[in-house]
């Protein structure tokens, strides 16, 4: 089980380094591709193009959310990470994690994305096995 997305299991993260593309515009990890896509305001997603993703996640707390947000945030999140593991590297990467169960442990209360002490949603998690899986089933 890979219970926390640090350490050897770092580039799971949200937070890794890599281009993501969202409506045309490409940010520097998905974090900032997420955040951005959060904006009511598209002109407000420019705040997410150069900066760290620790700070795209304290930005997007401070955004107008898009209207529909709570109905589109897995299906964005879903693709982004998908688009994320397109990357040869991160792609084998992700396999190499065999069928581990990931969550994504936190000590900061998100149990949506992820779980506190083994208890949440894990919606994160559950988005990278699915997309491990998806992969998995392209190679064959």
């Amino acid at each position: 089980m890979i219970a926390e997305l640090t350490g050897e299991y770092r580039f799971l993260s949200n937070f890794w380094s890599c281009f993501i593309s969202f409506e045309g515009v490409t940010y520097p990890s998905v974090e900032n591709a997420y955040q951005a896509a959060k904006c009511f305001n598209t002109q407000d997603r420019e705040k997410f193009f150069y900066c760290k993703a620790s700070e795209a996640k304290r930005l997007g707390r401070v955004v107008r959310i898009r209207t529909d947000w709570e109905t589109k945030k897995i299906e964005v999140m879903r693709d982004l990470v998908m688009q994320k593991f397109r990357d040869p590297r991160l792609k084998g990467l992700l396999l190499a994690t065999g069928s581990q169960v990931i969550e994504e442990g936190n000590w900061w209360g998100d149990t949506f994305w992820g779980t506190v002490n083994g208890v949440g949603l894990n919606m994160l998690g559950k988005i990278l096995m699915f997309v491990r899986d998806d992969l998995r089933k392209e190679k064959s």
